[in-house]
């Protein structure tokens, strides 16, 4: 699924630091909540396209900072949440739809978020351990109140990283 394809390049920071990122001071949990409330409205209202420029926004105008700030997380949360909700629904599309749309392949889009990201979390230094912690929060926090907002009614989909489950083995 291509939410295990986005989960690769998060995890990749590297580079030079601006200045080295302490301990978030904030409630993250509350800040990635939040985060994907506002995510979810944007989608429904502005569509895919705005959004994404509101995401490249944030990232530009919250990167000026020499700290690490809520705000700027809540930039990488967003961004993340979008690219795995695209990629989710362009995993569905055949190529050819995709190729006739002008739309990128699931694989180019968590590329280029993997890249985004990556430097994000670069400018301040993150260490890999807490971008894993900060992953495992927006996935379990943040990535279901979006998708939820945007498919009322769905259930969510669960990422299979590439194992199969009990059921898929037994079909075999």
């Amino acid at each position: 699924m291509a939410t295990a394809l986005l989960a690769i390049p998060l995890l990749l920071a590297a580079g030079v630091p601006l200045a080295a990122a302490s301990k978030p001071d904030w409630d993250q949990v509350a800040n990635i909540e939040e985060a994907a409330t506002r995510l979810a409205q944007m989608q429904r209202t502005r569509g895919a396209t705005r959004t994404f420029a509101f995401i490249d926004a944030c990232y530009k105008t919250h990167s000026l900072s020499t700290n690490y700030t809520r705000a700027f997380e809540a930039c990488i949360a967003q961004d993340y949440m979008e690219t795995q909700i695209l990629a989710l629904i362009y995993s569905r599309l055949p190529p050819k739809t995709l190729k006739s749309m002008g739309a990128p392949t699931p694989r180019l889009l968590a590329e280029s978020m993997g890249k985004r990201i990556t430097a994000a979390f670069a400018t301040y230094d993150v260490p890999v351990a807490r971008i894993k912690a900060f992953k495992k929060l927006v996935d379990e926090h943040g990535f279901p109140i979006f998708f939820k907002a945007l498919f009322p009614g769905v259930d969510m989909p669960v990422p299979k990283h590439g194992l199969p489950s009990k059921d898929e083995k037994k079909k075999k």
